[in-house]
């Protein structure tokens, strides 16, 4: 064993309350479990939990006099956790595929990639007989599980915001024994230790999207939806709404989804900057270092954010895209969760309907059950379908502010339907009932048919939503038919508006319009 460079004490970071608690019990199943034990460790996004881990390997050096190996999933978490482990006194290697081996009994911890140490492992080149424990840092990813078989007579530690797997077919509780829940999310709210969100739901119409072999929505679909006009005028208003002026990071599924936000912004005329995977380290640097300075900065990125990003100066995260992971779900929103100078809360805009799929972030999970029973968590899930029948459609603000003279601008085609069909009616006349509405809000804020054409046209996203509820109440919905009764509609509401402009505007307003 080489000679162990740590300190007694802490040069790195302080540790909370509820962190020392933690360590404590992990220790204590260092103590009594056997040496191939398999724990796994949950901690909220911006819990801490890369300091937490770092003074256990620096403990667990010191008290067992044996070596540490850090399990990560990307590179820059490998230089992050090294730098942080260095930070807590203990000299530290990354194993990389241009490492050299030969100064490796020089170390007493370790820091790889899982494929890269794999390949190390089954060339025999890494000496792994006095490791004693493993960590594996964002444990969810399976992909960890295929060098387990090399570590026998070591305890491993996973550790993750969610211990729900990536992979479905693979639960984590048939490669970990028992899970440790750390302190919850509304705790740390409350003691000050994360910022509060506050939540702004948009509802967006996902039957279009499909799910992919991952479990997860295809890019594909999503770029489709997501790069519509429509969805790209919705996004900008959201965070005109909401969140305007403030630091803001977009989360994309696709990387042409990204650039249209980049330009959809760009052409309002707000300071955004575009990031993926396909960047060099150099113009990464550079743009995070613009964001980092700028207060108003926008990032609208994919993917590459998600994990070992930490700027605390965030202050709303949008997410641009649905998902099905609850981990991905959690690792998005806690970008914006670090405690920041005197701010103590982010805001959250949602366009995925992510909040209806998964309840509002911090809510009181059962961890427990979702580790032992992921399929009974997965199971109970809405669907999309279930989701978007819940809605209730409203005008965006621009199209509402047009219809300031309307107090009724809400219509239930579900309800009219029901009622329509159980009085003997065609369910032709649901329609033609919501379009008699729709006209009477026309009138109401027109001087002349002319406005109330103009104004007709703006519905346009309203008369989508009907049809695609009408289309579900009479169980006919191949794309070209829901097409056509789009287009249908709106001719339909033109002619009526065309010949009924006078006649309805007498009766609304008690005298015929006003020629000039």
């Amino acid at each position: 064993m080489a000679d162990i460079k740590t300190s007694t004490t802490k040069p790195g970071k302080e540790l909370y309350g509820y962190q020392k608690d933690a360590l404590q019990e992990i220790f204590k199943r260092f103590e009594n479990a056997p040496k191939d034990y398999h724990l796994l460790y949950q901690l909220p996004t911006g819990g801490g939990k890369t300091v937490i881990f770092s003074e256990i390997v620096r403990r667990y050096i010191a008290k067992f006099n044996k070596k540490v190996l850090v399990l990560t999933h990307r590179i820059e978490l490998s230089k992050q956790t090294s730098k942080m482990i260095k930070e807590f006194g203990v000299r530290n290697k990354i194993i990389n595929s241009t490492a050299k081996l030969d100064d490796q009994h020089d170390f007493d911890c370790f820091v790889a990639m899982v494929e890269t140490l794999k390949n190390r492992l089954n060339d025999d080149k890494l000496d792994i007989s006095d490791i004693g424990l493993v960590i594996v840092d964002e444990a969810h990813y399976n992909s960890f599980t295929k060098i387990f078989k090399f570590f026998n007579d070591s305890f491993i530690l996973g550790v993750t915001a969610t211990p729900l797997s990536s992979n479905t077919k693979l639960p984590m509780y048939e490669n970990y024994q028992e899970l440790f829940v750390g302190e919850p999310i509304h705790d740390l709210i409350a003691n000050g230790y994360l910022a509060k969100a506050n939540m702004y739901s948009f509802n967006v119409g996902l039957t279009s999207l499909e799910v992919g072999a991952n479990g997860d929505y295809t890019v594909k679909s999503s770029e489709d939806l997501y790069t519509n006009n429509d969805m790209l005028t919705k996004l900008v208003s959201a965070y005109e709404e909401t969140v305007k002026g403030k630091k803001t990071l977009i989360f994309n599924n696709g990387i042409n989804t990204s650039i249209q936000v980049f330009h959809a912004f760009k052409r309002a005329g707000y300071p955004i900057a575009h990031l993926d995977n396909t960047n060099s380290k150099a113009e990464r640097e550079l743009i995070l270092k613009w964001f980092n300075k700028t207060p108003n900065a926008i990032i609208t990125s994919v993917s590459i954010l998600t994990t070992g990003f930490d700027e605390p100066s965030i202050e709303a995260i949008i997410l641009n895209r649905a998902t099905k992971s609850l981990t991905l779900y959690y690792q998005m929103i806690g970008r914006g969760s670090r405690i920041y100078k005197d701010r103590n809360e982010f805001d959250v805009i949602d366009l995925g309907n992510n909040f209806h799929r998964f309840g509002p972030w911090g809510a009181d999970l059962d961890w427990q059950k979702m580790f032992s029973a992921p399929d009974y968590y997965l199971n109970a899930i809405l669907s999309d379908e279930e989701i978007e029948s819940t809605f209730k459609y409203e005008l965006p603000a621009d199209v509402k502010k047009e219809f300031a003279n309307s107090t009724d601008t809400y219509f239930d085609m579900k309800k009219v339907y029901i009622d329509t069909i159980r009085q003997g009616e065609s369910s032709k006349r649901v329609l033609e009932k919501s379009i008699e509405h729709h006209a009477k809000m026309c009138i109401e804020n027109s001087e002349d048919v002319f406005d109330a054409l103009i104004l007709a046209k703006m519905l346009g996203e309203e008369i989508d939503d009907r049809i695609n509820r009408y289309a579900k109440c009479i169980s006919k919905s191949t794309h070209n038919f829901v097409t056509w009764l789009k287009d249908d509609y709106r001719k339909k509401l033109n002619a009526y508006l065309r010949a009924n402009f006078d006649e309805d505007y007498e009766k609304i307003h008690g005298h015929p319009p006003i020629e000039e």
